[in-house]
């Protein structure tokens, strides 16, 4: 399922722009199990100005990518996705912000609704949401981040060539692969070894996505 903002008229550059590509729970919205209501979804605090700047001043889509199993554990309907994503819109109307899409992703192998219930090229950590996110909205991977709460959302934001950011309590304490930057200071390399491996660095932690954010602001997304 997706939901695309076309562009105004006149307003469409020639000239791929960057995005910043967005879990949705946990990141943009605040951590619950398996949402499946409108009023499940609350904002995160502190975003709203962070997301202004990167769509008005940087030029940046805002672009929310998220895995809903939800759908494929017949937990919810399209429809009453489709409600939750109109408050999420709403929401973020009502502190200045436009998403530019949300793409999302239905699939689970141990699904019960049986067109669902297969494996899939747009499940995090596949690219495959923000691969036809670029090709759709004219995006430049390259200079794009991808920002969520799971290691799943760094790997595919890695997939994808975009720059990371991983938020959150996990973000700070999982040993990852490679060296990552925090939004703190110094560069540090994890010396734990994990029982399965580790995920890949992103390019920068932050224990909230407005911290997050704000890094991604003062780099100039």
């Amino acid at each position: 399922m997706t939901s695309v903002r076309p562009p105004r008229a006149g307003r469409e550059s020639p000239v791929p722009r960057p995005a910043v590509f967005l879990d949705r729970d946990g990141t943009l919205t605040e951590a619950r199990h398996y949402p499946t209501r409108p009023s499940d979804l609350v904002l995160q605090p502190g975003i709203g100005p962070w997301l202004r700047t990167l769509r008005e001043v940087h030029g940046a889509a805002l672009v929310v990518v998220t895995n809903q199993s939800g759908l494929a554990r017949a937990l919810f309907t399209d429809r009453d996705l489709e409600a939750m994503h109109r408050r999420l819109r709403d929401e973020l109307a009502s502190v200045g912000v436009e998403l530019d899409g949300i793409y999302t992703c239905p699939h689970h192998v141990d699904g019960v609704v049986p067109e669902l219930a297969r494996r899939c090229p747009c499940r995090k950590p596949e690219p495959g949401m923000l691969l036809r996110a670029a090709t759709e909205l004219r995006l430049d991977l390259a200079r794009s981040w991808m920002i969520g709460d799971f290691a799943t959302d760094v790997e595919a934001g890695h997939r994808a060539g975009c720059r990371t950011a991983w938020v959150g309590p996990r973000a700070t304490a999982a040993p990852t692969a490679r060296t990552a930057t925090t939004t703190g200071g110094a560069a540090t390399t994890a010396t734990a070894t994990p029982p399965a491996p580790a995920p890949a660095a992103p390019t920068v932690r932050a224990a909230t996505t407005a911290e997050a954010l704000r890094e991604i602001c003062r780099r100039g997304a």
